[in-house]
């Protein structure tokens, strides 16, 4: 059988394959400890699962419209006009089967053959991935530590080119954890302005901030921004639905999400029935869970990164929200773990899987090949011992072998 270009050319997914994996060793009886997928370990809100077992039981099991169903459009408005202070209709709304499968519908909407879209580094792997699959040249814009992960406007602008339609901005950030001031926010909307370029801003993190940082929604900058933004959220992270598969785009541009639309007609169709009752109570109900989850993330954020700074050869700065630590992993770089020798984050991850059973993911996906992320959307007691596998695992890194060098890529 031939396959087809598209489908070869697309890469898969370092985190689901890292969670694979993992999980794999665990049915095995191997006891690992997962740092991998990005999914908070709480369980749904007892008041989402009622209003989705209320959904079954009143025989609300069949088609919905296919840009999601009118009282979940309404909530979704509602809660936007809210926490973010923008105005939709429900013609600017379309619900589709979680935030992932929104950007998908995105990129194949706005782009055609050639057409650039920039994206900062490090990103969240299905970015690239994504504008590719959609005949797009994704064009990575390379930020710093320093400015928290988050791209400058100069550099921005020196990425602009006569085929760019969009940017992406992802604040907070997977996988740094970073987070965009609003001057930051401001500088960029302003900047896709002027060149008359879509702003997609992925805030499906949006609640997850720690020290008292607080989010900047594009869209609210103005009426200009208001029209140069695509905003796409979802109900993964904030409210633990992640197998729920629900995500939202909110555009001004209603060409836009009817496009988005008619192609989502011809793939999926709506999203699950239930999962939409589902989220509707998650929208417009108690939101003291997601206050309960935030503040257990920030705690566990405090342990590992502190537990991280503690092993040798392993530099981690405070992340400002999400819940991922992107540990820098460059002085490890050449050194000897047991037999083999650690030429990037791929080498550290394999170690740390096969001797620490410890399961982080390598940088590599997300363009930075000298850091690895680990998610704290895991217990403390977790946490604990797999800082514990990973700083005795340490023990075993000699040091850097003179005779060999190595570059090394990323940030």
């Amino acid at each position: 059988m031939s396959i087809s270009e598209r489908a070869r050319n697309a890469a898969p997914s370092p985190t689901m394959a890292i969670s694979a994996r993992a999980k794999a060793l665990q049915a095995q009886g191997v006891d690992v400890i997962g740092f991998g997928a990005g999914e908070p370990d709480f369980d749904t809100p007892e008041h989402i699962k009622q209003a989705a077992i209320e959904a079954l039981r009143s025989g609300y099991t069949k088609y919905t419209p296919g840009s999601g169903d009118t009282d979940l459009k309404d909530a979704i408005i509602a809660k936007l006009a809210r926490e973010n202070h923008l105005r939709y209709g429900r013609e600017n709304i379309i619900v589709s089967c979680g935030a992932k499968h929104s950007l998908y519908n995105i990129f194949q909407a706005l782009l055609d053959p050639g057409d650039e879209v920039i994206i900062p580094a490090p990103y969240w792997v299905s970015y690239p991935e994504q504008v590719k699959l959609a005949d797009g040249v994704p064009v990575f814009v390379w930020t710093l530590p320093e400015n928290d992960c988050m791209p400058t406007r100069d550099a921005v602008r020196a990425a602009i080119t006569s085929r760019t339609r969009a940017l992406v901005l992802n604040s907070p950030s997977n996988p740094t954890g970073g987070v965009a001031s609003r001057r930051t926010v401001k500088e960029l909307a302003s900047l896709c302005i002027q060149h008359k370029i879509m702003l997609i801003s992925d805030e499906i993190y949006e609640r997850l901030l720690y020290d008292g940082r607080e989010h900047t929604s594009p869209a609210a900058l103005g009426d200009a921004a208001f029209q140069q933004t695509i905003t796409v959220n979802g109900c993964s992270k904030t409210y633990a639905m992640t197998g729920w598969r629900i995500g939202y785009v909110a555009a001004a541009d209603r060409e836009l999400v009817a496009a988005m639309g008619r192609l989502q007609d011809q793939s999926t169709s709506n999203p699950a029935s239930i999962s939409q009752k589902a989220a509707v109570a998650a929208l417009n109900g108690p939101q003291e869970p997601v206050a309960e989850m935030r503040k257990a993330f920030e705690e566990r954020r405090n342990v590992m990164v502190e537990k991280l700074n503690a092993i040798p050869g392993v530099s981690c700065r405070m992340p400002g929200g999400a819940f991922y630590a992107f540990p820098d992993i460059s002085e490890l770089i050449g050194k000897r773990a047991d037999e083999r020798i650690v030429q990037g984050a791929d080498d550290l991850s394999a170690y740390l899987l096969e001797e620490a059973r410890v399961a982080v993911v390598p940088g590599s996906g997300f363009g930075a090949d000298r850091y690895i992320r680990l998610s704290y959307a895991t217990s403390r007691e977790q946490i604990l011992i797999g800082m514990e596998r990973m700083d005795a695992a340490s023990a075993n890194w000699s040091n850097r072998n003179p005779h060999l060098f190595f570059c090394i890529s990323g940030l």
